[in-house]
């Protein structure tokens, strides 16, 4: 931050948890919604991480949706489940879930403006799954002998610089599971790959998780979310006692990086 008066402002930003992959030539999860702001930093906000969507072993079932991560009115949207063989369709997230080699039902992104968040990547014939959505591009379905790629996040360099998640990056998406041939990758910003078992996403990244193969593989849970705070050294924060967060310097200022949350009550007060 520079400029008259920057002492007075925090600037944030807020990473929703991964959606999970799904199963049986399952689609990769979608990553969690990225948003950005800056805040008056006087007096006390709501601080929430979101945890990653679950894994699925059942072709029935869809991978779950990631959790929203909050900071004051800011949200991040969780990102949407990977699509599970015929039966279960990939869900809409922040960024939305991959649709399986089956199914091609698509899952959009509801991540709201002026936040960060695209659609999950949808197969165009049988055996080729669709990588989920990242926050910087759509999930991809390749062919019917590859697996769908997930799409990259973002980098906020001007905030936090690149020492932090996937070489600066966060909120990429799952890749898709084929059967045979190819399994798809996940996008830069955690995106799990997907294989026989899905890889999960990074934690504190967003990233979707890896869809599995196989009926009865296990497919890659969704990486948990991350809140960054920025402010002067002149600011005082004072975190409650469920919040888990380190901190560091960066270009003169404090940053604090919240990366879980006991509860969703928890609060950060500046002074």
């Amino acid at each position: 931050m520079s400029g008259p008066g920057r002492e007075k402002y925090a600037q944030v930003v807020v990473v929703a948890g991964g959606g999970g992959g799904g199963t049986r030539i399952g689609g990769g999860g979608g990553a969690g919604g990225l948003i950005t702001g800056t805040v008056l930093a006087d007096g006390a906000y709501t601080v929430t991480v979101g945890a990653g969507g679950v894994s699925t072993s059942t072709s029935a079932t869809a991978g779950g949706n990631g959790s929203d991560s909050v900071f004051g009115s800011l949200t991040g949207v969780g990102g949407g489940g990977g699509g599970s063989h015929t039966a279960a369709v990939a869900s809409d997230g922040g960024s939305g879930g991959g649709t399986s080699g089956y199914n091609s039902t698509a899952a959009f992104s509801t991540q709201p403006a002026p936040g960060f968040g695209n659609d999950g990547g949808v197969r165009a014939a049988n055996y080729g799954s669709g990588g989920g959505g990242g926050a910087g591009a759509v999930g991809t379905y390749v062919n019917t002998t590859s697996g769908g790629l997930g799409g990259d996040g973002l980098r906020v360099p001007s905030i936090i610089g690149l020492g932090y998640g996937d070489a600066g990056y966060f909120a990429g998406g799952g890749g898709g599971a084929k059967y045979t041939g190819s399994q798809g990758t996940g996008g830069l910003g955690g995106g799990g790959n997907a294989g026989t078992t899905g890889v999960a996403g990074t934690v504190n990244t967003g990233g979707g998780g890896g869809g599995a193969s196989e009926d009865g593989g296990t497919s890659g849970a969704g990486g948990s979310g991350i809140v960054f705070i920025r402010v002067s050294p002149t600011v005082t924060a004072t975190f409650s006692g469920g919040v888990t967060q380190t901190s560091a310097t960066y270009d003169g200022d404090t940053i604090y990086a919240v990366t879980a949350t006991s509860t969703d009550s928890e609060t950060v007060t500046f002074a």
